[in-house]
């Protein structure tokens, strides 16, 4: 890690154009849901589009979920502790399954494939209602 010894941690927060430009530099999140009345997390593979998220999935649990309750969180971040730096982003908003499967993958480059190589024929659109983020300093590891 960087000679950071003396640096007192903070958080500096990231206006809307940031926490985008960020989001368009990793492809990798965690989705919140609700399911069957509690906090559910999943990792997915996303690909920004038009100030929203695209991802995948197929029949099950998330697509259960997000059909009872179309309220979503997807958040990424990346940290690096050679730099003492990281950032989290935290999109908020609503899951929409999209039916025009054919102008989304043209949108998107074809390029947002499951990482499992499951079938997942469900694309869903994040349209946001909020979008914030943080850039840290990290702390000395004690």
């Amino acid at each position: 890690m960087k000679e950071n010894s003396g640096v007192v941690p903070k958080a500096e927060i990231l206006d809307t154009q940031q926490c985008w430009k960020l989001l368009r530099e990793t492809t990798i999140g965690r989705l919140a849901v609700t399911a069957d009345g509690s906090p559910d997390v999943f990792p997915v593979n996303y690909k920004v589009d038009q100030e929203t998220k695209i991802f995948r999935t197929g029949d099950g649990t998330k697509l259960s979920a997000l059909e009872a309750d179309a309220n979503v969180a997807l958040e990424a971040d990346a940290v690096s502790a050679e730099f003492g730096i990281a950032w989290s982003v935290v999109v908020k908003g609503r899951a929409v399954v999209v039916t025009t499967t054919t102008t989304t993958l043209d949108t998107i480059g074809r390029a947002l494939f499951p990482w499992d190589g499951v079938n997942k024929e469900h694309f869903i659109r994040i349209v946001p209602d909020t979008v914030t983020g943080k850039h840290l300093t990290l702390a000395a590891p004690m």
